[in-house]
């Protein structure tokens, strides 16, 4: 059996979508298995030992109808046997489309009935801590004949070397390993996604207050430097000197590896809290009021892995907020609610565990 699986995009939905390989493996261990990916999200999934083959999607396909046309016609002669399209948009349609598979699965769009022989509805609610993402993401595999109630957890593969190689250069910046060390995800994907800083550089400060000895790591690729920087600026005098600004990983991979060396990721909700857990290191994520917690908390048990929204502590300011595109409008005032105060205590015992 030759499957393609098809997940654009996000770093986050990458990483979430690779359970579905280990999950088919498991049931047909020589079946062939294609991955249709953005070409930059490809290391949260290099080293992957359940996935054959990889077919990047890349820019000039989502500017160009022409070389998308291409793609979807190349990706026809693998002849396979299954497509499962996670994404779901018309780029993915058009490659299913064109397929000469057999069984085509997605999620039920509406429109889609006639290039899908299979199409699945997300769920409203998750049946156990793995999250809608994994769980929504599972029900697919239903028409291969494979147990969609075991789950799968998401995860990165490292190779010995990139964990060597990430242990040397923390400490030849004057890291000490044997010290509790943190990863903060200082910056969300965009601004409607980033805590306020002025909170964020108060969860640092309670952090180091909990943790006196602990050294502090930022999440920020160099575009973003600014942003952290003023982050850093709003911290205390006594928090900066136990944060390393300059300490960070010049890659993707770069930034897994340091990360596996971490007592935990602290942060906003996003792509680097799903690497983390990916790696099976701690988390304390913190969400934005317009994200749907019970999609992305995969895994949260209140202990190793907790999250935070402010739902959780002020339902009120939902009652009249009743359409996700108001709820998006409203967030930066929603933010401003959303103190530090609510969560000091659960963030303090999460540190506690870790000791």
């Amino acid at each position: 059996m030759k499957v393609l699986v098809i997940q654009q995009k996000m770093i986050g939905d990458v990483l979430a979508t690779s359970i579905l390989f280990e999950a088919i493996k498991h049931k047909y261990p020589d079946a062939e298995l294609h991955y249709v990916i953005n070409s930059h999200t490809y290391p949260v999934v290099a080293e992957n030992p359940f996935i054959d083959q990889f077919q990047f999607f890349t820019p000039d396909h989502e500017k160009s109808k022409r070389k998308l046309w291409q793609f979807a016609n190349q990706l026809r002669k693998e002849n396979f046997d299954v497509v499962v399209d996670v994404y779901s948009q018309i780029s993915s349609n058009i490659i299913a489309l064109r397929s000469k598979a057999k069984t085509k699965i997605s999620l039920d769009k509406g429109h889609n009935t006639l290039i899908y022989n299979h199409r699945f509805k997300n769920k409203s609610k998750a049946k156990t801590n793995a999250g809608l993402a994994i769980e929504n993401r599972l029900q697919m595999l239903e028409p291969l004949e494979i147990d969609t109630t075991t789950i799968v957890r998401p995860k990165i593969y490292l190779t010995n070397s990139e964990k060597a190689n990430a242990k040397q250069f923390l400490e030849s910046n004057g890291i000490d390993l044997e010290k509790p060390l943190f990863m903060i995800g200082v910056l969300g994907s965009g601004k409607d996604k980033t805590y306020p800083f002025a909170y964020m550089a108060k969860v640092i400060n309670n952090i180091v207050a909990e943790q006196p000895d602990s050294q502090i790591l930022f999440n920020y690729i160099p575009k973003q430097e600014a942003d952290a920087k003023a982050i850093l600026e709003l911290c205390s005098a006594e928090t900066q000197k136990q944060i390393h600004f300059e300490v960070f990983g010049k890659s993707l991979r770069d930034f897994l590896a340091i990360t596996s060396h971490c007592e935990a990721l602290i942060g906003n909700e996003g792509g680097a809290i799903n690497m983390a857990k990916a790696l099976y290191i701690p988390t304390f994520t913190i969400f934005s009021p317009w994200i749907k917690k019970e999609a992305w908390n995969m895994f949260d048990d209140g202990k190793k892995h907790v999250s935070v929204h402010l739902k959780d502590y002020d339902e009120q300011a939902y009652t009249d907020i009743s359409h996700p595109k108001e709820l998006k409008s409203k967030t930066f005032e929603l933010y401003e609610d959303f103190k530090p105060s609510y969560f000091e205590e659960e963030l303090k015992e999460f540190l506690k565990r870790l000791n």
